[in-house]
């Protein structure tokens, strides 16, 4: 009687342990589901937001609602499928999207249905606008000036390369943006045989540009070139630079002692 009594207290253990990962497994489908298609945004990117129905409520729309700090951003409303999914997309944009951070995406179907999820968003910087003048040093002396205005960067250094009659531009970019250069004509100028104008050649990290020309004058040219986030080095190549300073030294010095013995010789035929 005893042996009978184990083997029926083991049957219904067995019977326990089989039942059991049932009953934890069986969890209850959602009335309503909500999703993004990403967790961050920056401004202008595309919100794709989806999700479920479980049941569809005839003649019923699905609100939607954006959220930021208790002040509602936007709001929308939309019919589902027939099957109960749905999606729905906003693009993530000034003016209604201001400020960096989270983000509550509420959807609700019917009384008392709803559906939550957050995003973080990031907007673009706001960068002024610089205008000022940097001081070009010259390799063997002497300096000259660049006349700048640049909007979405800074200007880190300027340096010339009269061997290849290059005017580098080092520019800090952590957004895209424009970049416009006076240049003097007598430190850097891109001329055709004839005496005529030519085109500058504008490299930025080692790629060819194009770039916009909108003053010219007998002292200067002002060129507009455009950038992107990232970009680091400008090249400028004309085909003059400024003459090397230490030849023009040379030249001087050299000026300097024909002039100095020709007036010591007048002086001497006049004491004679």
């Amino acid at each position: 009687m005893i042996f009978v009594n184990v083997k029926i207290l083991l049957f219904f253990i067995l019977i326990g342990f089989s039942i059991y990962p049932v009953f934890a497994q069986s969890d209850e489908i959602p009335f309503l589901t909500v999703k993004t298609d990403d967790n961050h945004y920056d401004e202008g990117d595309t919100v794709v937001i989806s999700g479920q129905l479980k049941t569809v409520i005839v003649d019923t729309p699905i609100i939607l609602q954006l959220w930021k700090e208790g002040n509602l951003i936007d709001a929308a409303q939309f019919f589902p499928a027939q099957d109960g999914s749905y999606s729905h997309t906003i693009i993530a944009e000034k003016p209604l999207w201001r400020t960096e951070g989270e983000y509550l995406i509420r959807v609700s179907h019917g009384e008392g249905n709803i559906a939550e999820t957050t995003i973080e968003f990031t907007p673009k910087q706001e960068f002024l606008e610089t205008t000022d003048s940097f001081e070009v040093q010259i390799p063997n002396g002497g300096t000259f000036d660049v006349e700048f205005t640049i909007k979405g960067g800074g200007v880190v250094d300027m340096i010339l390369e009269p061997d290849n009659y290059t005017l580098i531009v080092l520019i800090d970019t952590p957004d895209e943006g424009t970049i416009s250069l006076k240049l003097p004509r007598n430190s850097i100028d891109a001329e055709k045989p004839n005496g005529q104008d030519e085109t500058f050649i504008v490299l930025i990290d080692n790629i060819q540009y194009l770039y916009q020309e909108t003053e010219k004058t007998p002292q200067t040219r002002l060129i507009t070139i455009n950038f992107e986030e990232g970009d680091s080095k400008i090249e400028i190549i004309g085909t003059t630079v400024v003459p090397e300073f230490g030849t023009l030294i040379s030249l001087i010095l050299v000026l300097g002692i024909i002039i100095t013995t020709a007036i010591t010789k007048i002086k001497f035929q006049m004491k004679i």
